[in-house]
């Protein structure tokens, strides 16, 4: 259906404007006679370009989401129906693709399909998790709730995907900015005072000799340089694409010394999380534990939640696989322990996931505690000693003269 752009005023003789989906320019008029507006002026909205180009389009992102299952929790419980829900998201929506998206899922139900079944169209917006929780929540007629649920667990998942990220890309971005100073002094900055210690007439000093030959091997192979490390970026993206390469390297993340615990608090807390919500959901559990190990993102950790899987299918409890993995704490293990000897192992998973969730602020916190002097000293420590070296000879030309 054609969009029809348009500007009128209202019954204050105040300007307004906006565009409609409709069949021709009479269906908008109509329109704007409902919500009593006198139109001055209609046009077809004139067609995008770059509208079948994907990789153009905007991306939905995860606030998108998030924003979504929470309106749309908050209309079905006002009682609207499914249909209605998505007419009034597709219309107030100002992400076009994700616009788009809402329009075909509308359609999909339209023509008798859940909305599970609509969504699971999408994995790369909605994955499992989303859809089997959907799913779940049609099928025992709790769709407000379990969407409420998948709302406030996105938007914490989403908060502790930004704090880890945030930790990272402190040392990330100084040591960049280390290398880039280091670089331009090596290449810019080195030869300038080269060309003065040329007639210096005597042994230039051990560091302004080793600093000259880092600068004279930097300029001449650079190219190789930057090449040789573009390659090796390359080869470690082909290794872990493997499966060995994979296991190899998610192993030593989980074994290195500090960032090692970060990762395994922040496996803890989006397992326990994701399990806890799940089952309060009313998802069974070998489907819950199918959708969280493949949502790990470390295959360490997946393979031991495919362990528990096993585990539970066989008839045993899901604390003691979980311990012999010897990837989880002995705390959570005991703590699942006795949310399954009591029947509330939902509820003690979520506890679980919030002192975990505090434990990754506090890990983050001290990480970034830190990397902050250590940055500095590392920053400091190359620039300086460059700086240093360089001006060793002007010191002994001053002693000489003195």
């Amino acid at each position: 259906m054609p969009v029809y752009l348009w500007e009128g005023k209202n019954r204050k003789l105040q300007g307004q404007k906006g565009q409609v989906e409709a069949a021709n320019e009479a269906a908008v008029r109509a329109h704007l006679q409902r919500i009593k507006v006198t139109p001055t002026k209609i046009k077809p909205k004139p067609k995008d370009l770059f509208a079948n180009i994907e990789f153009l389009q905007p991306k939905v992102q995860q606030e998108d989401i998030i924003v979504f299952a929470r309106q749309f929790s908050t209309m079905i419980d006002a009682g609207l129906p499914i249909i209605q829900c998505l007419d009034i998201l597709m219309a107030q929506q100002d992400n076009v693709t994700f616009k788009k998206l809402l329009k075909s899922m509308k359609e999909s139900v339209e023509g008798g399909q859940t909305l599970a079944e609509s969504l699971k169209k999408f994995p790369k917006q909605f994955d499992s998790l989303f859809v089997n929780m959907v799913a779940a929540g049609e099928a025992g007629g709790i769709l407000d709730v379990i969407l409420r649920r998948l709302s406030v667990y996105l938007e914490k998942a989403a908060k502790l995907k930004k704090q880890v990220k945030g930790a990272m890309m402190y040392p990330l971005i100084t040591l960049s900015i280390a290398v880039v100073v280091v670089i331009v002094i090596l290449v810019f900055v080195i030869p300038v005072f080269e060309e003065m210690f040329a007639d210096f007439g005597k042994e230039l000093p051990l560091p302004t000799q080793i600093v000259v030959s880092m600068s004279e091997t930097v300029q001449s192979k650079i190219h190789w340089m930057i090449i040789g490390f573009i390659g090796l970026i390359i080869a470690y993206k082909q290794f872990y694409k493997t499966p060995k390469g994979q296991f190899m390297m998610d192993d030593l993340f989980l074994k290195l010394p500090i960032v090692g615990i970060l990762i395994r608090k922040v496996a803890v807390s989006k397992f326990t999380r994701t399990m806890g919500t799940m089952m309060a959901s009313g998802v069974a559990i070998l489907d819950a534990l199918d959708i969280v190990a493949k949502t790990a993102g470390n295959v360490v950790i997946e393979k031991a939640i495919y362990s528990v899987r096993s585990g539970i299918s066989e008839g045993r409890t899901m604390a003691d696989p979980l311990s012999e993995s010897k990837v989880f704490p002995s705390m959570v293990c005991s703590m699942i322990a006795v949310g399954e000897s009591t029947g509330a192992l939902d509820s003690m998973l979520e506890k679980i996931a919030d002192f975990y969730e505090e434990e990754v602020d506090q890990a983050v916190e001290n990480l970034t505690s830190a990397i902050e002097p250590l940055m500095m000293v590392i920053m400091g420590g190359l620039v300086g000693g460059l700086v240093v070296s360089m001006y060793l000879p002007v010191f002994q030309m001053a002693g000489a003269v003195g």
